[in-house]
């Protein structure tokens, strides 16, 4: 893996110097490896597809860039179908099509200026193409084995911010969402539509987080407001160093659930287009959030399901989750 990001920030001391040279030092896929790296991996499985200096920089990481993965023809395929559902030419059910807070319902037009994410769009075969793609199925083997679900699947559409910041993302955990583990058999493939960096809102990840535990969730305090669902890690050390990922389009980055991340404003007058799935080992299991740190994020999805779908009996996370699984790869099993 070339240099996946740039424009660290200060701190994180001798932490940010070893950072610093992986992500200089570690190979795009398939190059030779030619040092010896400990074979105690807890969060890659070996494939023969990953390096070693690539499984050794996710492990030590919690993400790994693979450059120019997904053709830039699919790509515009992927916008020509977003497009269409922005146009409400296309529609599919549970597919949810959201809209920044900023934008009021007095400016509402059907066209992708109003439109910020397309999220569960495992019933549109034109979308849900990108997570059945080969070269990113391969990948994603490498962290969950060979029988794979699609879980949750998003194309986001960051807005040039309307000055209230709404377009950024807070830093969080995906796995505050997920009722099912093992964690580390969880991964999110994400791939930059075009052009992205620290002008139209590039991710921003915490490097090593992934190694922590899920942490408390809320809705930042943010004079603007934030976007339905768009809870934050309510505490975490700001003295780790972060990384801005500048990617191009095509370029592909795959994270674990429980890496802290998040994005900055688009600073641009253009939309900020991605396209992602998170997929997890078939062998996962769901468990009961209730007691939990992610009681909260459960009531939420239940009230959004009943009002959604008219639905008048008790419902859990679980059940909502179970509802969009699909087969990526190989069998259904648990999930």
């Amino acid at each position: 893996m070339q240099a996946p990001g740039s424009g660290i920030t200060p701190g994180g001391g001798g932490r940010l110097s070893v950072l610093q040279r992986h992500l200089t030092a570690v190979p795009v896929s398939g190059q030779v490896a030619t040092a010896t790296y400990s074979p105690n991996f807890r969060y890659t499985l070996d494939n023969n597809l990953l390096t070693p200096e690539q499984r050794q920089f996710y492990e030590e990481n919690g993400f790994l860039v693979i450059k120019n993965l997904v053709s830039h023809k699919d790509i515009d395929d992927f916008r020509d179908v977003f497009e269409k559902v922005c146009r409400k030419e296309l529609t599919a059910p549970g597919m949810l099509v959201m809209r920044d807070v900023a934008i009021a319902k007095s400016e509402y037009v059907p066209d992708q200026k109003a439109i910020t994410k397309v999220q569960d769009f495992q019933e549109l075969p034109g979308l849900f193409r990108y997570c059945s793609l080969p070269q990113i199925l391969q990948y994603v083997e490498c962290f969950t084995g060979p029988n794979i679900m699609s879980m949750h699947t998003m194309l986001i559409n960051k807005p040039p911010d309307a000055g209230k910041k709404t377009s950024r993302h807070p830093m969080h955990q995906d796995l505050h969402y997920f009722p099912f583990r093992p964690e580390d058999r969880i991964v999110c493939a994400w791939t930059a539509m075009e052009r992205i960096d620290r002008s139209n809102g590039c991710l921003v990840v915490l490097p090593g987080t992934h190694t922590g535990v899920l942490k408390q969730h809320d809705y930042p305090e943010w004079e603007g407001g934030v976007n339905k669902m768009y809870h934050g890690v309510r505490d975490y050390d700001p003295n780790i160093p972060r990384v801005h990922l500048a990617m191009e389009k095509g370029d592909t980055v795959f994270f674990h659930p429980i890496l802290i991340h998040g994005s900055g404003m688009n600073k641009t007058a253009g939309f900020r287009k991605a396209i992602s799935c998170h997929y997890a080992s078939a062998d996962c299991y769901y468990i009961d959030v209730k007691g939990t740190s992610q009681e909260n994020i459960e009531k939420e999805v239940i009230e959004i399901a009943k009002k959604r779908y008219g639905v008048e009996a008790e419902i859990s996370l679980k059940d909502a989750w179970m509802a969009k699984a699909r087969v990526a790869q190989g069998e259904r099993l648990n999930l």
